[in-house]
């Protein structure tokens, strides 16, 4: 049989086993079930269900979702979910009845969510996107997505659904934790290393898996910050902006790609054909698979209502484009029969098929369809992993503010009172699409200071003070008496993200945990869970006004999935450490800040207003955006780029060589940075470009390249940038890249607002 032999190229293969099947058995290649729900977990057995045995007699199941999947959604807990090798093992049962149950013996492809870290009991949790954007080390999470993909695929899982390339316009929303900021070039560096680490050298290796962008596109603009909504943006600023990204992901050879929930302009991305037919496939010349986001095509009819019901919403989606849909509800029930009523070409059809065989071939699952469990077992939740996860978690704190150098502590200091409701909240810390953790595996804040200080911990006094939400002051009291015990207090507040893991409460008097039958969520973040206001939620501010009343050092250490604006402790407190989601090694992570063992060399990738009033505040907004509003100026409070180090660093010396270049030319961009302080450090050093003058309105100032330099105490280097047409060109009125004669300013520095410059010219081609 042709499409057996591995010999034989992809594409010969391919037309063999399309030529060779029925239409159920083609449709079938575009479903995609639930995959929690084709087995039981039984006393450490897999038994698959009966309706996944006749879904594969009867046609096939080209793929399944989340067969590890693990959370409330899926009802998948710490009890009844699959350790690392019955996971693979389970895979392997599916698999082995789908090739030898099925007429041709096709294996099916397992799709896993890995936004930061494989969604499945007992795989690493790295911290959120947002704290690994704020790392600006392309390198390191290249590091980690290989980490990642090595750890999926030993389950046997084949293509991820990630990375997110969302550009943030509005920070309220809740899935801003999942994007990696508010700056398309960086989102673009990023999502190149993201399909480097995920897809490796070969998509066939045992340590390899497909990688999804997504949402594509303009997911993260939605009207008012809610979670899908409808999308309002012109073509110049999508081709510059929210596509940006996705483009750069596509060159670097991303395999699969998923169209958001939103509208843009009135046209569903599920139904774009202009995107997806158009720029995707036509100018971009993608050849991989497009899948829908969950229930998406459903939205079409009950939702966006541009389809008058299922059939119709399905033959839209897959004429436009689509080729698998995530859960496979309409294209299962409809597109056969509209095939067979002549409502829908059976080309079409043919045209997804080939792009999900061939992925599958691209992928070696033919010939190696089955998880190796012993590799899995020893693969999974690795010291090497968890190693790194402290790292980049480490490298992704941004020091907002350090007043008198009261950061970093010293292990001699007196007594540390730990504070609020963050400091031990292990689920708090790791963010959305997280599976149940065992507290064991999770380090939060406290147990991280308690690390610290080992030998002495009479030192180290507790208290939550209240939760995340609700109005609930029955804590204080105790969290007043730490706090006056203390020498110096950190206070760990936030947000949330933590679904409900069946964890209970806590004592707010003592700290203690309790198991109720009524379990209150804390949840103020997350996907669905979009805000009104970007200020602390419940009695967090009461909390730490109170403690701030009694003159200690105050230390604020933010553990959260948005930015917050609470002017209050921008004024008061003495220190404040924004650590985003840190992941599971968060809390090591926070007191080797803390105590100085890191120097902190996070960046903001997202710009942090005064007020939710200001918004959108994102740093490259147009010139002619206004300078204040009556009650203030539109600057944020902590721009995009900020962040504080224990050491200070220097520029001087920059050049642009040659000063004037054709359009197509390129010059060379240097600057000396020096670390002037008696610590050694890293600094982000960013470039930023403005045009001066254009034929259409562009941004003040774009990003355009960065380098994270590490140097020790006096150190100095040469850190050198290109700029050429990639860097100076912008959509022209005619909505094609042009690089325009004039004057461009270059400016390199520590953050947006704190930059050096000079000139560049441009001259005539």
């Amino acid at each position: 049989m042709i499409y057996k032999d591995k010999t034989k190229p992809i594409g010969e293969r391919v037309e063999h086993l399309l030529g060779l099947m029925t239409l159920e058995e083609k449709v079938g290649q575009l479903i995609q079930p639930f995959g929690w729900q084709t087995y039981e977990h039984i006393d450490g057995k897999i038994k698959l269900a009966e309706s996944f045995k006749r879904q594969v007699e009867n046609g096939g199941v080209g793929s399944l979702y989340g067969v590890l999947r693990a959370d409330p959604w899926t009802g998948v807990t710490l009890e009844s979910g699959l350790s690392p090798r019955l996971g693979a093992e389970a895979v392997n049962e599916i698999q082995r009845y789908a090739i030898e149950h099925s007429r041709l013996g096709i294996p099916i492809l397992i799709g896993e969510e890995c936004s930061h870290g494989h969604m499945a009991i007992g795989a690493t949790v790295f911290p959120v996107p947002l704290s690994l954007g704020s790392t600006w080390n392309v390198d390191l999470y290249r590091e980690m997505c290989r980490a990642v993909a090595r750890e999926t695929r030993s389950q046997g899982g084949a293509v991820t659904y990630s990375p997110v390339l969302d550009v943030v316009r509005d920070p309220r929303w809740g899935r801003t934790e999942e994007c990696f900021g508010e700056d398309a070039y960086l989102i673009g560096q990023m999502a190149v290393a993201s399909v480097e680490g995920l897809q490796g050298e070969r998509l066939d290796s045992e340590d390899s898996v497909a990688a999804t962008l997504k949402h594509f596109v303009g997911y993260g603009s939605s009207e008012g910050g809610r979670n899908a909504g409808p999308v309002h943006m012109g073509r110049r600023e999508l081709l510059e902006v929210d596509l940006l990204p996705f483009r750069k992901a596509v060159e670097a050879g991303a395999a699969s790609i998923m169209p958001a929930y939103n509208e843009i302009d009135g046209v569903p991305c599920t139904t774009n054909k202009e995107l997806l037919d158009g720029v995707l496939r036509g100018e971009w010349g993608f050849d991989g698979m497009v899948i829908t986001d969950c229930g998406a095509i459903d939205m079409l009819a009950s939702g966006h209502d541009v389809a008058g019901d299922g059939e119709e919403a399905a033959i839209q989606a897959i004429e436009a484009g689509i080729d698998m849909e995530m859960s496979g509800e309409m294209f299962g029930k409809h597109l056969a029969e509209a095939v067979r009523a002549g409502r829908l070409d059976t080309a079409v059809v043919d045209q997804a098929v080939r792009r999900v065989l061939e992925l599958k071939f691209r992928l070696g699952l033919f010939e190696a369809p089955y998880a190796d469990p012993a590799r899995a077992e020893a693969m999974i939740g690795s010291r090497e992993h968890v190693e790194l996860a402290r790292k980049i978690a480490g490298e992704g704190i941004v020091l907002l503010k350090n007043e008198g150098g009261v950061l970093p502590l010293s292990a001699a200091a007196g007594k540390i009172a730990v504070i609020g409701p963050n400091a031990d909240a292990h689920y708090n810390q790791l963010g959305d699409y997280t599976s149940p953790q065992p507290r064991s595996k999770v380090t939060t804040v406290l147990g991280g200071i308690r690390g610290k200080l080992a030998d002495t911990p009479e030192r180290v006094l507790y208290a939550p003070g209240c939760r995340i939400k609700g109005d609930s002051r029955e804590g204080f009291e105790f969290a007043l008496s730490c706090a006056e015990r203390a020498d110096t207090v950190v206070m760990v507040v936030g947000g949330s993200s933590a679904r409900d893991f069946g964890e209970g409460s806590i004592d707010l008097r003592t700290g203690a945990s309790k198991v109720t039958g009524n379990t209150e969520s804390d949840m103020d973040c997350g996907e669905g869970i979009d805000r009104m206001s970007l200020r602390l939620s419940g009695v967090q501010l009461e909390l730490i006004q109170e403690v701030h009343k009694l003159g200690k050092p105050l230390i604020v250490v933010y553990i959260n999935g948005r930015p917050i604006a609470e002017p209050w402790i921008d004024e008061h407190a003495d220190a404040i450490l924004e650590a985003w989601y840190p992941g599971q090694e968060g809390g090591h992570a926070v007191a080797d800040v803390l105590f100085g063992d890191v120097n902190p060399s996070g960046r903001l990738t997202v710009s942090i207003p005064k007020h939710v009033g200001q918004l959108p505040v994102y740093y490259n907004g147009k010139r002619s955006r206004g300078k204040r509003y009556l009650e203030d100026d539109t600057q944020p409070r902590y721009p995009f780029g900020y962040g504080l180090s224990y050491t200070e660093f220097g520029y001087a010396n920059l050049t642009v060589q040659p000063a004037s270049i054709p359009p197509d030319g390129t010059a060379k961009v240097a600057v000396d940075v020096t670390n002037t302080g008696s610590r050694a450090g890293a600094e982000v050093v960013q470039l930023y470009v403005t045009d001066v003058a254009s034929a259409v309105t562009r941004p003040a100032m774009e990003l355009k390249g960065f380098r994270k330099v590490y140097l020790a105490p006096g150190e100095s280097r040469r850190v050198e940038f290109t700029v050429g047409a990639e860097e100076l060109q912008y959509i022209g009125r005619d909505y094609k890249p042009v690089v325009e004669p004039g004057e461009f300013r270059i400016h390199v520095g520590r953050h947006v607002n704190e930059t050096w410059s000079a000139k560049l010219i441009v001259r005539e081609g």
